[in-house]
């Protein structure tokens, strides 16, 4: 149970450090909600789980065929640098940051295409997306499978609550005319989430020997 939870706050954590980073996906889910009001979170997360349920389930079916002590070394430390990369990336677009930037980007997207569209284009064609479940998405994924398919279900739950949450509340926010954060509110956040996604790399590459004792 202990590690469900874990997975659970995991996927979380790691789900609101993705989406809190201003990028097409955020950009989609302002300009379209603007006219299709506060169902726009929904339908973009639709479209977003749609090929990220996809990546997941091609990551598990290669699990089995490739998991020795070489590999789970290889991906964890790969993983992890990827994570450490991913926190630093979180941690200098928080010194930028700004609400006006983000409305003026979100216009582009507005009358462009429908909600499930966009989430499943600014999330396929998203090459930080791929990058990710490439390298430090497959490690955690391979992790979790060793403990069973419940952790994996468990951190996936997690991760979707996160991104669901966030676009249903940005799209609330952006319908009512509100800024979700302030940014001094949203740098703070930023701050942690990368701070936390770098600590997570360390671990993950100092303790590789740990998971692969899993085989």
């Amino acid at each position: 149970m202990i590690e469900l939870l874990k997975a659970l706050a995991l996927g979380f954590t790691i789900g609101i450090s993705a989406a809190l980073i201003p990028g097409p996906m955020m950009f989609a889910t302002v300009g379209i909600s603007l006219e299709k009001g506060w169902r726009t979170g929904p339908f973009v997360f639709l479209g977003h789980s749609m090929v990220e349920l996809t990546v997941i389930l091609l990551v598990i079916a290669g699990a089995s065929s490739f998991i020795t002590d070489s590999t789970i070394a290889y991906v964890s430390i790969l993983g992890g640098i990827v994570m450490i990369l991913f926190g630093l990336v979180i941690l200098k677009s928080a010194k930028s940051v700004s609400n006006v930037n983000i409305a003026e980007s979100a216009k582009k997207f507005k009358g462009s295409v429908g909600p499930v569209s966009a989430g499943i284009l600014t999330t396929a064609l998203n090459p930080a997306f791929i990058l990710w479940w490439l390298t430090a998405g497959s490690a955690i994924i391979l992790q979790e499978y060793l403990l069973g398919m419940l952790a994996i279900v468990a951190f996936i739950i997690g991760h979707w609550f996160a991104d669901l949450g966030y676009l249903l509340t940005v799209a609330s926010s952006t319908a009512k005319g509100k800024d979700l954060f302030s940014e001094r509110t949203h740098r703070r956040i930023l701050y942690f989430c990368s701070v936390f996604l770098m600590i997570f790399g360390v671990w993950f590459i100092s303790n590789y020997n740990n998971l692969s004792s899993f085989v």
